[in-house]
């Protein structure tokens, strides 16, 4: 345990992580840009659409980056991410037309993938395989905590002032990040050598037909639909902000990694991947309740109840991603990880665009109800599948490495 707090609070694991702690938090000030575009005129569809194309852009390019990140090096991807967040997140000070706000999200996701696939393979290097699970879910406290702060601030911001003090707010974040980025040391040099060819991204793609990748596309699914639609399904059902839904989110991912993160690697991928899987179906179960059974002129509280999907969607996410990505390093070769976690990524960004786009254009003409019913059932057929993991395979991988 002393040895785990060590890694966290000093050297070169912690500054990784106050790295993405300023990056997500920046990139989380987009969170509310649903009601920018509702603000602009737009419908449930154009909002499914310019929070989709994020996602999408990273889909096409995260594998490709993936391949060449030791050939280029981290440091090139890490730099080049930070800056594309800055300089799309100030365009949007001056963009009003929902085309260009769009444009502006493909660069917001080209920069997420750039930074996202080489900031975790330097926090991959950095740990030992026997602390992974555990030291995964860690780093991934800082995203939350952006998660968390970012939305119950920009309210405020929105609230008091403008949308355009909340982008000037995701710059100076963004630029935390960059100064963090330029100043660290110790990030592994570029490989000589000739880049990878379609060989190796054609291994890498043969990696999508995995069943961790298949549950990854189901848990991308469930956090993009979430996370695009619940602050326009709040105002549906007459509440005025949806930050607590976040906060919640991030309160029981973070509280799960810390107080439980190290059952990843005690207890195996499989134990803590499968009841996930579940809570998770839970709480879109729960959305579809709210959308089915309450109406704007009833009086029943209805924030409690987003404050408690927010708890299980949160503590869903706090085992899986750290779960899934420790499986995913358990059965890679070390040579092919970089390939392969931007696949990883990818799909979980593809469910993610999917959820946005497709189901933007269900509550457009269908509603929230049949909407939220659907994502249930699907996330309840990702759980089915989940049984599928062979038993202790994790924790064989594990003892191999």
């Amino acid at each position: 345990m002393i040895r785990g707090l060590e890694l966290v609070v000093t050297g070169p694991f912690a500054r990784a992580t106050f790295t993405n702690f300023f990056f997500m938090s920046s990139l989380s000030c987009f969170i509310l840009l649903p009601l920018y575009v509702q603000r602009l005129g737009g419908t449930d569809a154009e909002i499914g659409l310019v929070q989709g194309v994020y996602s999408a852009a990273g889909i096409v390019c995260q594998p490709v980056i993936g391949l060449w990140l030791d050939r280029v090096g981290r440091r090139f991807f890490m730099a080049l991410g930070v800056s594309l967040l800055i300089v799309s997140s100030a365009a949007f000070l001056v963009s009003h037309s929902l085309a260009l706000l769009a444009g502006l999200r493909v660069v917001q996701g080209l920069g997420f993938s750039a930074f996202f696939v080489a900031n975790y393979l330097h926090v991959v290097d950095l740990v030992p395989a026997e602390r992974r699970g555990w030291a995964l879910g860690i780093y991934g406290v800082s995203g939350f905590l952006g998660t968390a702060l970012a939305p119950v601030a920009g309210e405020i911001i929105v609230n008091r002032l403008s949308f355009q003090w909340l982008f000037a707010l995701s710059v100076l974040l963004g630029g935390a990040a960059a100064w963090l980025v330029v100043t660290t040391r110790g990030i592994r040099p570029p490989t000589l050598g000739d880049g990878p060819g379609f060989g190796s991204l054609r291994a890498g793609l043969a990696e999508v037909f995995r069943l961790h990748m298949a549950l990854t596309f189901f848990f991308g699914l469930g956090t993009g639909v979430m996370f695009t639609f619940l602050p326009t399904f709040g105002e549906g059902l007459g509440v005025h902000s949806v930050s607590l839904f976040y906060t919640a989110y991030a309160i029981a991912a973070v509280g799960v990694r810390v107080g439980g993160g190290n059952l990843i690697d005690t207890r195996g991928r499989r134990a803590t991947i499968i009841p996930s899987m579940f809570v998770q179906a839970a709480a879109a179960g729960l959305l579809t309740a709210m959308a089915f059974l309450v109406q704007p002129h009833m009086t029943v509280p209805v924030v409690p109840f987003l404050f408690l999907t927010g708890l299980l969607a949160g503590g869903a996410h706090g085992f899986l991603y750290p779960a899934l990505a420790a499986l995913l390093m358990d059965v890679t070769p070390a040579a092919r990880r970089g390939g392969v976690v931007g696949i990883f990524s990818a799909v979980f960004l593809a469910g993610n665009a999917l959820g946005s786009i497709v189901f933007g254009y269900v509550a457009h003409g269908l509603g929230y109800g049949v909407m939220w019913s659907t994502l249930t059932l699907l996330l309840a057929a990702g759980f089915l599948l989940s049984f599928r993991l062979a038993v202790g395979s994790a924790v064989t991988a594990l003892r191999a490495i």
